[in-house]
């Protein structure tokens, strides 16, 4: 499985949660290095394989790469997980192009160049565990992309991020119409507020308290949440659901909100 932006934060978390299901995971980065080989031992620790692949997404070219590299470590790819991003508020106002376009080339366009050089990948391999084991009939392989919240809901400062995971949302259901005669599945995850180490980083006053106030559930998320959501959606057990986004965020988007105020990280 290759999970992208899985360096640090909700990323790591996936890749930790799919290993301990029982993948073997490629761990995509680009300047988290140091947390990335803290990610790879942990995923050696749980007896799967792994490896670190350091690539700048908002380069097509290294979107082929990394995807070509991942299936020759794997020995072919069952999967991959579209979660590398960043999030840079900033008041419309304010934003420039060289903003617009680091965070929709990183964002969404990553998004779209990886999982179409995965296909190939994906029905290679697909054919294969069709042809071995008929109890694969329907198995051509699984696509996973990380949206959020923000792709339904508003917040200050976010029209360039909301934008892209809006993208995001639209492009699941798209390529899910276009790959269902591959048998080839592709789903959404919609995080709301989950704790991650940049949190305390960007934001020194941030503590747990303040996390779970921000949630109608009454506590923050976790990455490894999001992790076994992704799990579910690139195993057998999710066969027949594709080209739906899934929110994980302790009912933000079912509740209404109406202190715009209220920090949102």
């Amino acid at each position: 499985m290759l999970v992208t932006g899985s360096g640090t934060g909700v990323g790591s978390g996936i890749a930790s949660t799919l290993a301990k299901c029982g993948a073997h995971v490629v761990v995509h980065y680009n300047n988290s290095e140091k947390e990335a080989n803290k990610t790879k031992e942990i995923i050696n620790s749980l007896g799967r394989k792994c490896t670190l692949i350091k690539s700048d997404l908002k380069v097509v070219d290294e979107c082929r790469r990394t995807v070509d590299e991942a299936a020759e470590f794997l020995g072919g790819l069952d999967g991959i997980v579209n979660n590398a991003g960043i999030t840079i508020p900033k008041d419309i106002k304010k934003i420039d192009e060289n903003h617009f376009n680091d965070i929709f080339s990183l964002n969404f366009r990553s998004y779209f160049f990886c999982a179409q050089h995965a296909i190939k990948h994906l029905v290679k391999r697909g054919k294969s565990l069709s042809e071995n084991n008929k109890n694969y009939k329907w198995s051509g392989g699984s696509i996973v992309n990380i949206s959020s919240v923000h792709g339904k809901l508003g917040h200050p400062g976010h029209s360039v991020y909301a934008s892209t995971k809006g993208a995001i949302n639209s492009f699941t259901k798209q390529l899910s119409v276009e790959l269902i005669s591959e048998h080839i599945r592709v789903n959404a995850i919609a995080p709301g507020t989950i704790e991650v180490p940049s949190y305390f980083e960007k934001d020194p006053s941030y503590n747990r308290e303040l996390g779970n106030s921000l949630v109608p559930w009454g506590r923050v998320g976790l990455p490894e949440e999001v992790g076994y959501l992704a799990a579910y959606l690139v195993s057998d057990f999710s066969e027949f659901m594709t080209g739906e986004i899934i929110h994980i965020d302790g009912g933000l988007t079912s509740a209404m909100n109406l202190n715009t105020n209220k920090q949102n990280l």
